[in-house]
């Protein structure tokens, strides 16, 4: 997954960011044994979380770790890592070619586009992307060895 900001709403069990809201730090703080004076400013809860709160844990990362994977996030800008980003492109190519412009067509044609990846598909860009991965590591590798 790239770290795009949709990809990371935080998990309901993380502590409260900076950009919370100043009830939500001074709940957390309490909840989690932490007394705080009435007249603390969101400032000094803010600077109080960076202390003691754990890392921000995404809602995603949380799901996935409960049905047992783990989220490889990919680097910003890197479409060619992201299989999705490629199968996206097919539906829309797909539909483009038969397109009549119309809402009514477009809904027509969305089942037929998406049918258009297939199984295949989506193996050899998965095998495409582990290419370009490799590739990239084996360039990483090469720049150590230079320095």
């Amino acid at each position: 997954m790239d770290k795009a900001p949709y990809h990371k709403a935080l998990s309901l069990h993380a502590a409260p960011t900076a950009t919370g809201k100043k009830e939500a730090m001074r709940s957390w703080l309490t909840t989690n044994g932490l007394p705080i004076r009435d007249d603390c400013l969101k400032a000094e809860l803010v600077e109080i979380l960076a202390k003691v709160a754990p890392a921000p844990i995404d809602a995603l990362d949380e799901l996935a770790s409960a049905q047992g994977h783990e989220i490889l996030r990919t680097p910003p800008s890197h479409p060619e890592l992201q299989p999705i980003e490629t199968c996206g492109a097919v539906v829309k190519n797909q539909m483009a070619r038969k397109s009549k412009f119309t809402m009514a067509h477009l809904l027509e044609q969305l089942d037929d586009a998406f049918a258009s990846v297939t199984e295949e598909t989506g193996s050899g860009l998965i095998k495409k992307g582990r290419q370009v991965e490799d590739k990239y590591w084996m360039e990483d590798l090469r720049l150590d060895r230079q320095q």
